[in-house]
């Protein structure tokens, strides 16, 4: 899908109709077609380019009610933003013109664009709290909290999530290679709390201990893995941009040494090196 032709959403609810095709192998960007008067939503700092005939205009929140809603809405939903790691503001483009207008957007990080038609899964999803990148106008974005008291101790990652509401497109980020995985009722799934990029609302999440105390010490994983339940669908990223990041910070304190990153056995090299 995210290397076919123009897609087209014919929506009938509340997002607008929205053309788009997702270039690019590792570092993708996805190019959307407006008609008159549609318009679509992306995170600050997401616009490669536009044409002349599409308004660009920063709002305050998600963009989702194009600017209508009340002052305490439009407060309440930068809040929600902010606590997924987003910006407080969004920028909503608009074709002012006639006949057809496009406009891309970027990923950020290597990785994979991740095109889903909200009606399609529900009218939700949840995924990592920095997945967001581009939507048609009428998506929400909201978040998603781990109820659970294990989780939310220990979640990590998956403990604050975004939730996209809506009927039509939305784009999110995921990192390196994307798998989804399809689960039948009571099917289970362990996964790196990292590297769940998505989920559907029907399947439960929580979590579960990663082995004895020698694979906590030694094996560079973390405590817990995320445990998945069907039904409902989940999708994996390879690389997500936590371990992205520290490896690289790794390699520029250590020079690049594999000692197992994850792992006391990493710290206890830096003290000896006099790193710490």
């Amino acid at each position: 899908m995210a290397n076919s032709p123009w897609q087209h959403a014919r929506n009938q609810s509340v997002a607008d109709d929205v053309d788009f095709e997702i270039k690019g192998q590792e570092l993708q960007f996805v190019e959307i077609e407006l008609d008159p008067g549609e318009s679509a939503v992306a995170e600050a700092g997401a616009f490669v380019w536009k044409d002349a005939s599409i308004d660009m205009t920063t709002v305050f929140g998600d963009g989702s009610s194009a600017g209508d809603g009340s002052f305490m809405g439009k407060l309440l939903g930068a809040g929600k933003r902010l606590v997924t790691g987003e910006s407080l503001f969004t920028t909503v483009f608009t074709h002012r013109g006639t006949g057809k207008a496009r406009v891309a957007f970027a990923s950020p990080t290597p990785g994979t664009i991740l095109p889903i038609k909200l009606c399609e899964v529900g009218g939700t999803l949840i995924c990592q709290k920095d997945s967001f990148l581009a939507a048609a106008r009428g998506v929400s974005i909201g978040i998603a909290f781990q109820r659970k008291v294990m989780t939310g101790l220990f979640g990590g990652e998956g403990f604050i999530m975004q939730k996209l509401d809506g009927d039509g497109w939305v784009f999110v980020q995921m990192g390196g290679t994307l798998v989804e995985r399809n689960l039948a009722p009571g099917e289970e799934l362990h996964v790196d709390t990292g590297c769940l990029a998505a989920y559907t609302p029907s399947v439960t999440f929580d979590l579960v201990t990663a082995g004895g105390v020698k694979s906590v010490l030694f094996g560079g994983e973390g405590l817990f893995f995320a445990r998945l339940t069907g039904p409902g669908k989940v999708w994996i990223q390879s690389l997500p941009f936590a371990r992205l990041a520290g490896r690289m910070a790794a390699a520029a304190r250590g020079g690049g040494q594999n000692r197992g990153e994850g792992s006391m056995l990493g710290s206890l090299g830096d003290f000896i090196e006099g790193n710490n």
